[in-house]
């Protein structure tokens, strides 16, 4: 159960099990967690009941952090794979996130013209059509969906406010296939409740969602790091493949991390 939150807004760069190595961007504070998610199997531990959103960085210290950092690793010849939006919670949150994109678009195609950015979101603020602009001028969208069934979901991820599974679902759709679904597959028991989003039930109704969205890559994996609360288990990398088997069967590309 220990867990860890980002201590900068630029971190890394850092060897990404998904993203090569991966130049990290947090919008949220560095001493707390910022989301409207509360997932269970969350690396940055559960989200505060009470989440203001103080000490969020300014697009003009992420911009000239960003350039700084880039600008350092260009003169030391380093090699970079992925600017990633990532960090202490979800990033859209940040109320100048399409600014900061732009930033980050113009600061990459001068000096790491090479480098792809991704941007890691849960998607509930992907149908805010501001937001959505500014997602898709991402080269990798990074969405999660791990369930098919709303109540599932909720016991996953513990959604705050207002929120829709197909209302999500729906918003992912516009994407138009320019998106990547990224799914944790875990079993366990919290609050007396048993969790396992990969019995045969939950994998075929969220294959039939993928198979909706078409998105140009998903990518599974399971537990690797400390988790938010006890009494959660890995997936097996043979259940994984076996999941990734039936990926491929719809033409989709897919990427297991064990």
């Amino acid at each position: 159960m220990s867990t860890f939150l980002f201590d900068s807004i630029i971190f890394g760069p850092v060897w990404s099990r998904r993203l090569g190595e991966s130049l990290g961007i947090n919008l949220l504070p560095v001493t707390r967690k910022v989301c409207n998610f509360n997932c269970i199997y969350c690396e940055c531990g559960l989200t505060p009941k009470m989440s203001s959103s103080s000490g969020l960085p300014s697009r003009q210290q992420v911009k000239e952090l960003l350039i700084f950092q880039l600008q350092e690793m260009k003169k030391n010849g380093d090699y970079l794979d992925t600017i990633t939006f990532a960090g202490n919670g979800e990033p859209t949150l940040h109320p100048e996130f399409p600014q900061i994109m732009e930033d980050t678009l113009e600061i990459r195609d001068i000096i790491f013209p090479e480098a792809r950015i991704a941007v890691l979101s849960n998607a509930t603020k992907a149908g805010n059509k501001i937001i959505f602009n500014a997602l898709v001028k991402a080269d990798m969208n990074i969405l999660k969906l791990d369930s098919a069934f709303e109540e599932t979901l909720r016991q996953i991820n513990c959604p705050r406010g207002d929120f829709s599974l197909s209302h999500m679902i729906t918003s992912m759709k516009k994407f138009r296939g320019k998106l990547i679904i990224q799914t944790l597959f875990f079993q366990g028991i919290y609050n007396g409740i048993v969790i396992d989003n990969s019995t045969e039930t939950e994998v075929a109704a969220w294959l039939n969602v993928i198979a909706e969205l078409r998105p140009e890559c998903v990518m599974i994996y399971s537990i690797a790091r400390d988790t938010a609360v006890s009494g959660l288990n890995r997936v097996g990398v043979e259940e994984l493949t076996a999941i990734a088997d039936r990926i491929h069967d719809l033409g989709i590309a897919v990427q297991v991390t064990p």
